[in-house]
């Protein structure tokens, strides 16, 4: 038999858009806009990296990262970034979600600055400090994950969590659109006022001495919205379900509740201490309890996202490798330094205000009429279907429809984001115990970054010609080539919609209903019967 709803529970669930919800959609989106910004914006300045620091007298080709160098550049945020979703996850059920929140968004704009602050006069050491500052970058940001997710989920209303969530997330692809803008800005700007010849007319005069400062105000830039949004995180309540079921203070729960949603409620607070008391609810991370009501959504949410974060963030990191492959952007000799900032930033920006934003907001409008499994099963199979028709004929792309090229891999950044990019960040913050909820989204999370590193490391590397004369450097390691890369993703993305399976369908149901902590002990069968299915009971 089920256990009653707390009334300050209940009163969120049926709460009507207010406000407040708009405003913990701006203050928790803020955040996840420097967070796609800071971990995007890297991947636009990276050739003018090698271009400065590595250029080598007599080559035909300008300097690049020697791959090594180009792998930790890209990848050690993500490091980072797993970290900080483990640590601040854990942190965020220890202490309460308002506690650890504005430490996160702190150590991302500090970090930002000191980026694009990077010291040293040599590639040693400006590399070396900024993979060091770029790490805690992603320390931060990590944080933000579970506790963004958890937060937005634990304010909203039952009837449009999945939207309010799916709003948050959003706010990354307006970060990873503002990243390209800034770019063309700041790259624009230097040009004119720094005009140089192509590496092929003059090597040494095409990168100038001000190309040191383009991509240091870039990486910088991020940290500014993030800044503005400070006070008001430090300013937002703990929310009703961490003090009510988790620090079991059902006084301070209703009060702060009472302010946000201006209305009168009860304390409650005999059914919080019965409530709490129950062996339902006491249940631990490593136990035998948690594997079988939730074992199965833990590995289902941790592999969809591992899977989908490697063709993810692989596509996204090296989007200008793939452009230069099939000949979209100019050969770099042809440019000089701070022009091919503007040539990359210009057709990343395009593939995001064309396919990228619209996939996320697309998923803010459908996720809470058809549901997070349909989204994330449609998102896997036409992400495996465009990248399956964009490997097979990978010569005829490249060679004679570079424009169809573009349109079938925008397609695929549609599908990611109207489709698994989104639902796997919203349904670990949905389906867990509220005393484990951080913790399990910060899993979720960092299975997913763990996705982005085989991504960021094993990309570059796959993908790199068998053919020395057309690697991005003759110092490379032969690849697999990009064709059978693409396959390899188009494969992965293959096994993201089986795991989906795995994974309930939280839509229109209470976080209380999901994990079954408004049960009673008797119930505990039903429950596992019904609202802990691992197939939906709509698609």
């Amino acid at each position: 038999m089920a256990r009653q709803q707390l009334g300050v529970l209940n009163a969120l669930d049926v709460a009507k858009t207010q406000w407040y919800h708009f405003t913990a959609i701006v203050i928790a989106g803020m955040g996840f806009f420097t967070d796609a910004y800071d971990l995007f914006c890297i991947s636009l300045v990276t050739k003018l990296l090698g271009r400065i620091y590595y250029y080598v007298p007599g080559q035909t080709k300008p300097g690049t990262l020697p791959i090594n160098v180009a792998s930790a550049v890209n990848g050690v945020a993500f490091c980072g970034t797993l970290a900080g979703q483990l640590f601040f996850g854990w942190l965020g059920d220890k202490m309460g979600r308002k506690k650890v929140y504005g430490i996160t968004l702190m150590l991302m704009v500090v970090s930002s600055i000191a980026s694009g602050l990077s010291f040293g006069s040599h590639a040693k050491g400006v590399i070396a400090t900024l993979c060091f500052f770029r790490f805690w970058l992603g320390f931060g940001i990590g944080g933000d994950y579970p506790l963004s997710a958890t937060i937005m989920s634990e304010y909203a209303n039952k009837k449009t969590r999945g939207a309010f969530i799916a709003a948050v997330f959003a706010m990354q692809g307006v970060g990873i659109l503002a990243g390209g803008i800034v770019a063309i800005i700041v790259s624009s700007a230097f040009n004119r006022a720094f005009p140089a010849p192509a590496y092929e007319n003059d090597a040494i005069g095409s990168t100038v001495p001000q190309a040191d400062y383009v991509w240091r105000i870039i990486l910088m830039f991020g940290s500014v919205p993030a800044a503005l949004t400070y006070y008001w995180r430090l300013k937002m309540p703990e929310t009703a379900r961490y003090t009510a079921l988790v620090a079991r203070n059902a006084r301070q729960a209703a009060a702060d509740m009472s302010k946000v949603l201006n209305v009168d409620l009860e304390a409650e607070e005999d059914k919080v201490v019965r409530m709490s008391e129950s062996q339902t609810n006491s249940y631990g991370l490593f136990s035998k309890k948690f594997m079988r009501r939730h074992g199965l959504h833990l590995i289902g949410t941790t592999t969809t996202w591992f899977l989908l974060d490697i063709a993810f963030y692989s596509s996204n990191l090296f989007q200008k490798d793939i452009f230069t492959a099939i000949e979209w952007l100019p050969a770099a000799k042809s440019m000089n330094a701070i022009y091919e900032v503007y040539k990359i930033a210009r057709a990343q920006t395009l593939i995001a205000l064309c396919s990228t934003v619209p996939g996320y907001w697309f998923t803010v409008a459908l996720i809470d009429i058809i549901g997070r499994f349909t989204i994330q099963i449609l998102g896997f199979f036409f992400m495996t279907v465009f990248m399956f028709a964009l490997a097979i004929p990978y010569n005829h792309w490249k060679t004679d429809n570079h424009i169809g090229f573009v349109i079938m891999y925008s397609l695929t950044f549609f599908f990611s984001n109207f489709g698994p990019n989104a639902t796997t960040f919203i349904v670990p913050a949905e389906i867990f115990p509220a005393r484990l909820r951080s913790t399990c989204h910060g899993i979720s999370a960092a299975a997913g970054k763990a996705g982005a590193i085989v991504g960021a490391f094993g990309f570059l590397y796959a993908s790199q010609d068998k053919d020395v004369n057309l690697r991005d450097s003759p110092s490379y390691p032969a690849g697999i080539g990009m064709k059978d890369t693409l396959i390899a993703l188009a494969c992965v993305n293959a096994a993201g919609l089986l795991f989906t399976f795995l994974v309930p369908e939280p839509k229109g149901k209470s976080l209380e209903e999901l994990s079954g902590e408004n049960e009673a002990e008797n119930g505990e069968t039903e429950m596992q019967g019904t609202s802990s299915r691992t197939i939906p009971l709509s698609i």
